[in-house]
């Protein structure tokens, strides 16, 4: 009896604190997250809970291009191939699903589960068919909303989807795990290395890095001597350049490289787009 009265004494308190910081009634994305921010400081929601509540906010924020893996980095599977070549490839990037092109990698016919090939394996179908085995093809612009995008995903219980440009190219790929990782931050499972995770190649002159990358690793990626005498990563230095915390899109330039934000939220830098630029003043 006590303890069923505690218990329901401590949730109507935990309701009550949460009213009283929400009785202000915010007015803005910005009044939200201070608001959340006061929650966690009081202790009425932890640490865990406000970032999480702050990614989903962020999503909406956010496009496809921001968080895709670029045509570059995308591993295909060709529609011609059979079971033997396929396999070492598929063992080989440890994905659960690959884009399975045609003639070019603008022309992506469908999506193969791996898992599809379990049942072919022992049988050694000499009549292997890839295209048989092929679910259908999402497809979705490079401005599409992140959040928008999370719904059809739920929606149409798909996983992986084609990012195209505006010309009709393929730009990309974007998986829901993409997606969530924006909300309750990186997923790692037993195929992910820690070598590379913080920076990722977009293309010849972009790259997308984690905010919390030492410096001393980007120092040896791009072969470059950033200071780390006063910060020890790079969004350190970047905010340390702005002279405040950013906003998503802000840009600067120091040391031979832009630096534009791509995802920030009140009091801290998340991730950007770094583009060397030329090392002479």
């Amino acid at each position: 009896m006590n303890d069923s009265y505690t218990t329901d004494n401590d949730d109507r308190s935990w309701v009550e604190k949460l009213t009283h910081f929400l009785s202000g009634v915010p007015q803005s994305r910005s009044d939200l997250k201070g608001v959340l921010s006061l929650a966690a400081e009081n202790e009425i929601i932890d640490e865990d809970a406000r970032t999480i509540m702050e990614g989903a906010l962020s999503v909406s924020d956010m496009q496809v291009r921001d968080i895709m893996i670029p045509r570059a980095q995308m591993v295909v599977i060709k529609a011609d191939i059979d079971l033997q070549e396929a396999l070492p490839q598929i063992v080989h990037a440890g994905h659960s699903r690959y884009p399975v092109i045609d003639d070019s990698l603008d022309n992506v016919v469908g999506i193969l589960l791996a898992k599809d090939l379990l049942p072919l394996i022992l049988s050694r179908d000499s009549d292997f068919d890839l295209r048989v085995l092929m679910r259908p093809t999402v497809v979705v612009p490079e401005s599409k909303r992140l959040n928008v995008l999370l719904r059809e995903f739920r929606q149409n219980r798909n996983h992986m989807a084609i990012v195209i440009d505006e010309y009709g190219g393929v730009a990309g790929l974007v998986t829901i795990e993409d997606v969530l990782e924006e909300i309750v931050g990186e997923i790692e499972d037993e195929t992910d290395t820690a070598e590379g995770r913080n920076i990722r190649k977009i293309s010849d002159s972009d790259y997308f890095v984690q905010a919390q990358t030492p410096i001393d690793d980007f120092n040896d990626y791009f072969d470059v001597e950033l200071s780390d005498e006063e910060f020890d990563t790079i969004g350190g230095l970047v905010v340390n350049a702005f002279g405040h915390v950013p906003a998503r899109n802000d840009t600067t330039t120091f040391d031979g490289f832009e630096f534009r934000v791509v995802n920030a939220d009140q009091r801290r830098l998340l991730s950007l787009r770094v583009t060397p630029t030329s090392q002479e003043d």
